[in-house]
């Protein structure tokens, strides 16, 4: 049927061939017409062919369309659900619709109280009453009898939102497939069928639909891009490179793309690699995390089962404590009470003879005064008798001396004692805890590369008079030290250097810290050491010991030198007034930079620190913490 259709349509091909066609730039020159008198004979360029082409594809597109009752499926067919009608109803301006499809368009206008048709947009006020339409439903119904709805489903042809509509189809526009980059023109599967039979043997490129065909075009000279210029970075078409892109580095677009493939290439394997290397991180720090998870919950439960120990051995301590008082308590109270019982009877059997003693020396009987006392005398001497064999008391009872109301007062001291020293013992080993806590993580942070990302970890600083040497002066807030050569009046403490010309700060570092030192003078040492470094012995110089390390820089020698537990690392670098000091204790880094215009690393140790960090100076000049 397609050949025989052709037959008749060739010749209008043949017609159409002859039909001038006025381009832009024809349009707008006023001698154009003067320029070309023979219009007529002049062969078509590649507009006129492209117009040509579109317009005869558009005929037999709308012919073989037709000729497959394309019409009558647009004529059922819901533009709402692109389906044959259900339920048909009909809008006053004519347009047909599937009754669920129409309704929930409209229920989505109720609150605006305006409904429009959704193909002509006209509006309706009030919302329009749908009556169901039972001549095209008997329409739909034959339609479906006859077979026609085996055709395919319209919404996989027709063009939708977003979708590349074909340049050659009237009215409804079906789904672009292809576009043609000489014919610059999209076509559906019909259409490209015909495209391709009337262009059979030529070169014409076809490429995934596209709307954005103009862009391959050039705009000054109305041809395809298919040239690359590298001196501008652009596509340009063959007449640009004898114009404004003359004597430029020119290439095909093709080579082009294909140096441009290369590069690509390049870069994927570089981004794949780098992939491979994140996704080694990613499962590396997943790993690591579930780790840590598992090594805290450890720690966690290790910690609560050491402290409740600890509880439990305190609380059986205090009932301990508790019954040794009790028992102290009930063994002085009964020998107490025994004494008081036998200092009762003692004291009853007292007042008994002192009556009678009282009585006989009142008697005027000579003789019966003497009868009575050798009695009561011999009477006294066998009760003492018995009394010293029966009950273990008698009237040579020793003397009882009563302690000073203090009794358990010391025991209380004790225990607050032992109080103190858990608290002082605890405060010091919490400052181990937390450090050791602190020092744990998954992540080292990056390593900062400028003066600017150290500054984030500035800290401030003071230096602790207490330390300070004896021929060191302290000024500006105790942020500046200087050696004056002279004993300065400082009062003795356990903390001062007394042989050395150092001080430390009162900052004990745990974490990431930054801070610069201005220094001036022959010689100085810039140190950070354990708070329990040596006060007089000869190695407790900063950098002579394990418990400090130092930057000395020497103006004679004119270089720097890192010392650490006494040995000795040359260092080069510039020159400078200042030095910078980042201390990450968590990663044992410790680096020293020289700041001046510029800023050079000098030296960087990395170890493991076990106690907080006190920055130090020994100096024969003076040094100052730098606010920053």
């Amino acid at each position: 049927m397609l050949s025989k259709d052709l037959h008749y349509i060739c010749p209008l091909l043949a017609r159409l061939s002859d039909i001038p066609v006025q381009t832009k730039n024809q349009a707008e020159s006023p001698d154009s017409r003067e320029a070309t008198p023979t219009a007529q004979n002049k062969p078509l360029n590649q507009e006129t062919k492209l117009i040509s082409g579109n317009l005869l594809l558009s005929l037999i597109g709308r012919f073989t369309m037709a000729e497959a009752h394309f019409a009558d499926m647009d004529l059922m067919t819901c533009s709402i659900c692109l389906d044959l009608l259900k339920d048909p109803v009909t809008t006053a301006c004519g347009h047909s619709y599937c009754m669920g499809c129409i309704k929930e368009s409209w229920d989505q206008d109720d609150l605006k109280g305006v409904y429009r048709c959704p193909q002509c947009r006209q509006t309706f006020i009030p919302r329009p009453v749908l009556n169901r339409s039972t001549v095209l439903a008997e329409l739909v119904e034959k339609l479906k009898k006859t077979g026609l709805q085996a055709a395919p489903p319209p919404a996989l042809c027709y063009a939708g939102p977003g979708d590349v509509a074909c340049d050659s189809c009237t009215g409804r526009k079906l789904k672009a497939v292809k576009s043609c980059l000489m014919c610059l023109a999209s076509y559906c599967d019909t259409h490209l069928k015909l495209h391709n039979d009337l262009n059979r043997g030529k070169k014409h490129k076809l490429i995934d639909a596209t709307g954005q065909l103009q862009e391959k075009i050039c705009s000054h000279h109305d041809k395809l891009l298919e040239v690359y210029c590298r001196t501008d970075q652009q596509c340009i078409c063959y007449l640009c490179t004898m114009d404004e892109h003359k004597g430029h580095d020119t290439v095909s677009a093709a080579a082009e793309r294909t140096e441009k493939q290369r590069q690509l290439g390049m870069s994927q394997q570089k981004v794949q690699q780098r992939f491979q290397e994140r996704e080694k991180e990613l499962k590396s720090l997943q790993k690591a995390v579930k780790s840590l998870k598992i090594s805290a919950q450890s720690a966690v439960e290790d910690s609560d089962k050491i402290f409740t120990e600890l509880i439990r051995s305190i609380e059986r301590r205090r009932s301990e404590v508790k019954e040794l008082i009790r028992a102290q308590e009930k063994a002085q109270v009964s020998q107490a009470e025994g004494l008081l019982e036998q200092l009762k009877q003692e004291i009853a059997e007292l007042r008994k003879r002192s009556t009678e003693l009282e009585q006989l020396s009142h008697t005027e009987d000579h003789i019966h005064f003497f009868q009575s006392y050798q009695s009561l005398s011999l009477c006294l001497s066998l009760q003492s008798y018995q009394s010293l064999s029966s009950i273990s008391v008698s009237s040579d009872l020793p003397s009882i001396v009563v302690r000073p109301l203090q009794y358990f007062g010391d025991v209380s001291k004790t225990v607050s004692e032992l109080r103190e020293k858990l608290e002082d013992f605890l405060k010091g080993e919490w400052t181990k805890i937390s450090t050791t806590v602190n020092i744990v993580d998954v992540v080292l942070p990056p390593e900062p590369k400028t003066r600017e990302q150290l500054l984030q970890y500035s800290c401030q600083l003071t230096l602790d008079p207490n330390t300070a040497g004896t021929h060191l002066s302290l000024s500006k807030g105790n942020r500046k030290v200087t050696n004056t050569g002279q004993v300065q009046p400082y009062p003795d403490h356990p903390d001062r250097f007394t042989n050395y010309y150092q001080v430390l700060c009162r900052e004990g570092l745990s974490g990431r810290c930054y801070w610069e030192v201005e220094w001036s003078g022959v010689n100085v040492i810039t140190a950070v050491s354990y708070r329990d470094i040596s006060r007089t012995e000869t190695d407790g110089v900063f950098g002579y010991n394990n418990m400090s390390w130092s930057l000395q820089y020497q103006c004679f020698s004119g270089g720097y030198c890192f010392r650490h537990n006494n040995v000795v690392t040359k260092v080069s670098g510039p020159q400078s007034s200042r030095v910078g000091v980042d201390l990450d204790h968590k990663a044992g880094t410790l680096s020293f930079y020289s700041v001046s215009d510029t800023m050079t690393l000098l030296h960087r140790v990395q170890t493991t620190f076990t106690q907080p960090l006190y920055p130090g100076f020994w100096l024969s000049g003076t040094a100052e913490l730098v606010k920053l």
